[in-house]
């Protein structure tokens, strides 16, 4: 049997293991992507490690997330992490110039490369054919130092793709309908691969948007081939010279199957308060909606804004309905404005604001109290946007304009009683805005880097002892993300660097007395259900509870950036045996871990557990090197031994 496209890249990339399912496997990694809300503690991480420069193909930090300058914190991140590139040999994108993703594939994006970002939605490269992959700041710090980066080798799940979407279908319900067949759970330990006659259908952005969501079903990655379509996106940006063709075998095998006729899509919508929550638009159309916006890393391409300015061409939304658009580039406003779309929205009434991130982690946009808000973004988890309780739907740009227009939730086939579909075409040539991104000089490299009073210090992390006691600060259900770990929004995220005084966030949003009962106790464990730490690679999820004194987590099972990032922080990441020892696990029961440190040094993977008297079997499923981090209380500290003299 030949071989599909995903493993191809992982084999030309093979350092260390063999590509067999579920073993550890070694990467080297082409790329590093960083952004501020967690790339500011993965350039403290790069600068603990003692090294004069990144020894990597390419590395760029980019400021997105925390772009509101409310006070101090953020301009003190922005001007530690333009110093810190400078000195480092790092490309650095300032605020406002655009969301990772978008801008990344604009400038740097290559086919066949391997990417490793320190934001979850690095997939979002699928839209060029390049293997990107979130993870925390850490593994990213260590991927710039040249070392590779460490994962499971994954499955590969084949998604044969038929016909063409029809019109007022686009690529967001394309990957809602992955959601609706598989949950937000469905693809963990996998690689996406789309194939079949229908990829040729949808552009290098309609597959951004495809890969960008993967993350959303718990995949490791997700992956496109490299055909006539990625030639015309990187011709259109100046660099078709880059372009190679890459393409499953013929006869390629995969691990798993699914199949799309693309024909046979309609209109689909994330519901309150999960992307896996997906329904028919039909379904729930009529509902009073409140807010709409359009943008974020998975719709915010120049298509999804001009068939939205099309849309709303000589029409205004309705009088109840604010409606915003965050640019995903200056690029992508630029091109926007020289087709005649800015004119459109600007008379429509659209609130236009700053290329960034922006309400979808918080950073402003929060809807109002029982106010329904309709967003083209990846995510819709609980108390995300802001407010509490919040009623957020994901759904694609067509049924957002429609939406806006009529004031309910729209299906927006209902529009083509008034107008013919837009046809968007992508401009042959972009109109190319080079000039904004600050690119590594040697002139540069005597750079001072700037350390306001935001920018603390990284904790000492001590090792692990014998035998460990503690005491359970908190048990939570299924699903928990990082978002109900280390929550996001404006009152948070500029203290991503200041980890003290983030400590005092940890689950704030399901029990506000965590932090009181961690310095109370000193040694703490959590207990949990399925998929433990979903959503974002932000290790701060792992880090800050480590600061606080949790050491191990006990959860039914585990998502993958999380359980890797804690044990990059020397937090042991075990899984119930039987999964009804759950219940033992109450707020307060008292734990003793005996012989824990010579039990991991010897490699077993049953590690017991007494719990209040009673005696349960946990299992720690990790890699040899994992095991090393935690008993050296972290990977930050073992990668220093290693680089000792």
């Amino acid at each position: 049997m030949g071989r599909n496209l995903a493993k191809k890249i992982l084999g030309a990339h093979l350092v260390d293991g063999k590509l067999v399912t579920g073993q550890e496997i070694g990467i080297r990694i082409d790329h590093a992507l960083l952004q501020d809300a967690t790339g500011t503690m993965a350039m403290l991480e790069f600068e603990a490690l003692g090294l004069d420069s990144v020894q990597i193909e390419m590395a760029a930090q980019y400021v997105d997330h925390n772009i509101i300058q409310s006070d101090y914190k953020n301009a003190d991140d922005h001007a530690y992490l333009q110093s810190a590139c400078a000195r480092y040999g790092i490309h650095f994108s300032p605020p406002g110039n655009g969301i990772s993703h978008q801008v990344h594939m604009e400038r740097f994006s290559a086919p066949g490369k391997t990417m490793l970002g320190s934001d979850s939605h690095t997939p979002s490269a699928a839209g060029v054919s390049m293997l990107g992959i979130g993870a925390g700041g850490l593994d990213v710090a260590l991927a710039m130092a040249g070392r590779p980066y460490y994962l499971p080798c994954p499955k590969v799940l084949g998604v044969k793709l038929t016909g063409e979407l029809p019109d007022w279908v686009s690529a967001k319900d394309v990957i809602l309908e992955m959601l609706r067949r598989h949950d937000v759970k469905g693809c963990m330990g996998k690689i996406i691969e789309y194939y079949g006659p229908g990829v040729k259908s949808l552009s290098a952005t309609d597959r951004e948007t495809i890969g960008n969501m993967g993350t959303e079903l718990g995949a490791t990655s997700t992956i496109f081939p490299s055909d006539e379509n990625t030639r015309a996106y990187l011709e259109s940006q100046g660099r078709g010279s880059i372009w190679v063709p890459l393409t499953a075998d013929e006869d390629a095998e995969y691990d798993e199957h699914d199949e799309i006729d693309l024909g046979q899509l309609e209109p689909l919508i994330a519901c309150p308060s999960s992307p896996g929550n997906v329904v028919p638009v039909r379904e729930v159309a009529g509902r009073k909606v409140h807010q709409v916006i359009v943008g974020s890393c998975a719709n915010s391409s120049f298509r999804d804004l001009m068939v939205t300015a099309k849309i709303l061409e000589g029409r205004r939304p309705h009088p109840r309905v604010s409606f915003h658009m965050n640019p995903g580039s200056r690029q992508v406003l630029g091109n926007v404005a020289r087709r005649g779309g800015l004119v459109s929205l600007i008379m429509s009434g659209v609130r236009i604001h700053e290329c960034g991130c922006l309400g979808c982690i918080g950073m402003g946009q929060a809807p109002g109290t029982g106010q329904v808000s309709l967003r083209t973004f990846p995510r819709n988890f609980p108390g995300r946007s802001g407010t509490k309780d919040d009623h957020v739907y994901l759904c694609s740009p067509e049924t957002a304009a429609a939406t806006a227009l009529k004031g309910v939730i729209t299906d927006p086939r209902d529009l083509a009683k008034e107008m013919d579909y837009p046809s968007i075409n992508h401009p042959e040539i972009y109109l190319l805005i080079n000039n904004s991104i600050i690119g590594p000089s040697e002139d540069l490299r005597d750079t001072e880097v700037i350390r306001g009073p935001n920018i603390k210090p990284l904790p000492e992390m001590t090792f692990l002892p014998q035998t460990l006691e503690a005491e359970v600060a908190i048990r939570v259900g299924d699903n928990i993300t990082t978002d109900h770990i280390m929550p996001g929004g404006s009152e948070v995220l500029p203290l991503r660097s200041n980890i003290e005084a983030l400590s005092k966030f940890v689950f704030c949003s399901m029990d506000p007395e965590f932090y009181k009962v961690c310095k109370e106790k000193g040694v703490v464990a959590v207990a949990g259900g399925e998929n433990y730490g979903q959503g974002s690679s932000r290790e701060h999820a792992a880090l800050v509870p480590r600061y606080l004194g949790v050491r191990a987590k006990i959860v039914k099972s585990f998502a993958r950036i999380h359980k890797a990032n804690l044990c990059n922080f020397g937090v042991i990441p075990l899984v119930f045996r039987d999964p009804g020892d759950y219940d033992l696990l109450k707020k307060g029961a008292k734990l003793v871990f005996p012989r824990l440190r010579s039990r991991i040094e010897q490699g077993e993977m049953e590690i017991p557990v007494e719990v209040n008297g009673h005696r349960i079997i946990t299992v720690l499923d990790i890699s040899d090197r994992q095991r090393g981090y935690i008993l050296a209380g972290g990977a930050l500290n073992f990668v220093k031994n290693e680089l000792k003299p």
